[in-house]
């Protein structure tokens, strides 16, 4: 479940019926457990925290999280280290911290070795700290999530290609944002290879990591001022149209598409229904 995506706050929630893992911390403490109790779910359902970078949308909360409910944080040692001297999190992250392996990290969320989660990161062009993916191997489930990115990584495409589902930024609509009221400045930020993916960089990376395995994709982190959910939805939708599969399909026919509203939650997707 996507509880919240964009630039007024980012947080994912994956659960396999007894243990859960979050990523990232952009909403509140209260937020997070009233939308919780409305789908069954309470603050205990998670044991884990991992975190995609140091931007506000996406750590705001972390520090009132950590200090209320004392779960580990998972992150890179770069990151920790810019977490460690933020003025949302330096109070509270250090018990926390929990450093991520360079080749995969088991999350020990329950006692049995075998059922918890295994964790990569993958280094993501942007103008954080330092920010980062993720490949989740859980159930024998791939579970790619990529945001906030300036530009597609060969490391990212090959993560995606691996995944029985993913989340992928479709951050803007170039004709919205050229066109748009942003500052000129705000524009190159946004666009030159350290901010975040257009629609057409979105589709463009889809044509290159779709397989046959891929059962759900999710756009996330689409702007409130520079897209609509339409224009990156359709985007992706022809990238998956031109993979002629044979037999009259294509890709688009066995692909489950959506767009991941801004501020308010998703509702529950099963990605283990096709597993």
């Amino acid at each position: 479940m996507s509880l919240s995506s964009g630039s007024c706050g980012n947080c994912y929630f994956l659960h396999d019926g007894r243990y859960g893992l979050v990523i990232d911390a952009g909403v509140s403490l209260r937020r997070l457990k009233k939308i919780f109790m409305s789908y069954g779910y309470n603050l205990d359902s998670f044991q884990g925290i991992l975190v995609t970078h140091d931007h506000l949308d996406h750590i705001r909360h972390l520090g009132s999280w950590c200090k209320h409910l004392q779960r580990p944080v998972y992150a890179t040692k770069v990151l920790h280290n810019a977490l460690t001297w933020h003025t949302f999190t330096q109070d509270w992250i250090d018990p926390c911290r929990r450093d991520l392996d360079e080749g995969g990290t088991m999350i020990p969320l329950g006692p049995d070795e075998e059922n918890n989660p295994v964790v990569w990161y993958f280094i993501v062009p942007h103008d954080a700290a330092q920010t980062v993916g993720y490949f989740i191997r859980w159930h024998g489930c791939g579970f790619f999530l990529m945001t906030d990115a300036g530009r597609v990584t060969p490391e990212a495409l090959e993560y995606a290609s691996k995944a029985d589902a993913v989340v992928f930024e479709s951050n803007y609509d170039p004709d919205m944002l050229f066109g748009g009221s942003y500052p000129h400045d705000l524009k190159m930020r946004i666009c030159k290879g350290y901010g975040h993916l257009s629609n057409d960089d979105c589709a463009d990376a889809v044509k290159h990591f779709w397989h046959k395995g891929l059962k759900h994709l999710f756009l996330c982190h689409l702007s409130e001022n520079n897209n609509t959910p339409a224009l990156a939805f359709e985007a992706t939708s022809q990238a998956l149209r031109s993979i002629d599969l044979g037999k009259g399909l294509t890709a688009k026919d066995v692909t489950d598409l959506r767009t991941l509203p801004r501020m308010t939650p998703s509702g529950i997707f099963d990605i283990y229904d096709y597993i």
